[in-house]
């Protein structure tokens, strides 16, 4: 199949609208029309994973982390990421990256950290702002259900648990064509009025364009009046970090002790200990100091995140545990994410995870 059909796929999870400003997410190498029957999957694209992808015959890559973050002046093989691209390049094998955008969402990265620590009642812990938008629009009323459900599922509608979320208020409408008009009700030159639908619902920002294209396939006039407003609204759906509950709470030590055998950490640096039960856990897969403040204010007990430095566990300030279990030891499960999504839409297109360990940190202890 086409690469663009898996690309496709995952940015219809982890749209590229939510990776951050500093971020390369997207198809870094290889074009979209390519044929690909397989995928190799892994955290970190080093020149191991790419001998081991042309070794295994794979013609794609799916990362976590870019292959490219900075611009590249020379492509002579003088550096790992060079002689990355070069093999690449070279043996027709293309390479993927989803990285702050699968940060960003349900499901992702953060998704499966709480579910490899068992909690439950998840939900964002950083939403995403500003990401909103409402359509309002007047449809004929015999017309109405037809259009509202193209609109929906084109996108648009989606709160929280729920689908199809909408409104609508019935009135009148009128207008007059000219000459040049060809009125779907009424006479052009004749002033109309129509009983009509004023439909409104919420979609996505970076989902506009493919809703007002559903409009306006589907409504039955020729200049259809429609309304775009920016909301200001939190995405419950998007951003970063997440936080849950223990189904039973757990000493502080024990808790800590569990997440070092589940995440298979050579050592956990954290805050000082607070003495009391673990029960609200907030956590941000890779470098979370930024979100240090939204996890005291969601008043978790505890909270696991990478790449802490120093003064940043003086912020804890007797109100959290600030834990750091390691940046790829946080995230390192994100290939389940992927071969669990990918599996599931297309079970015949062949899924493999890395065999190669990418972690660039190593402990003495």
């Amino acid at each position: 199949m086409q690469i663009s059909e898996i690309t496709s796929f995952i940015e219809s999870i982890a749209p590229l609208a939510y990776q951050e400003s500093y971020d390369n997410a997207g198809l870094l190498v290889g074009a979209p029309t390519d044929e690909a029957d397989s995928a190799l999957i892994t955290l970190d694209v080093t020149e191991a994973v790419v001998d081991e992808a042309i070794a295994g015959g794979f013609k794609l890559i799916i990362a976590h982390h870019p292959l490219i973050f900075g611009g590249i002046k020379k492509l002579n093989g003088k550096t790992e990421l060079e002689r990355c691209l070069i093999k690449a390049i070279k043996n027709d094998v293309a390479i993927y990256a989803a990285h702050t955008n699968l940060d960003s969402v349900m499901g992702g990265v953060n998704s499966k950290i709480c579910e490899k620590l068992g909690l439950i009642n998840c939900k964002i812990l950083s939403p995403i702002k500003g990401q909103l938008k409402k359509l309002v629009t007047y449809i004929p009323t015999d017309q109405a259900e037809k259009v509202q459900q193209a609109v929906f599922e084109a996108g648009a509608g989606h709160v929280g648990n729920y689908d199809s979320c909408g409104y609508t208020l019935e009135g009148i409408g009128s207008f007059r064509g000219n000459e040049n008009s060809k009125p779907f009700v009424g006479e052009k030159g004749n002033f109309h009025t129509e009983k009509e639908t004023r439909f409104e619902t919420i979609f996505p920002a970076h989902l506009q364009g493919k809703i007002i294209q559903a409009l306006l396939a589907n409504h039955p006039y020729e200049e259809v009046a429609y309304d775009i407003h920016p909301l200001d609204n939190e995405s419950p759906l998007a951003g970063m970090g997440m936080i849950g509950e223990l189904a039973e709470p757990m000493d502080e030590m024990e808790f800590l002790q569990f997440t070092k055998n589940e995440f298979q950490s050579s050592v956990i640096r954290h805050s000082p200990l607070l003495h009391k039960k673990v029960k609200k856990v907030a956590v941000c897969g890779g470098s979370g100091s930024f979100l240090i403040r939204q996890a005291i204010g969601s008043k978790a007990t505890v909270f696991i995140t990478g790449d802490l430095k120093y003064h940043q566990f003086f912020e804890a300030e007797g109100k959290i545990v600030l834990a750091d279990i390691g940046h790829f030891e946080s995230e390192q499960f994100t290939k389940e994410v992927f071969y669990e999504l990918l599996t599931k839409k297309f079970p015949k297109f062949a899924i493999r995870l890395s065999a190669i360990n990418t972690n660039p940190i190593n402990y003495l202890i």
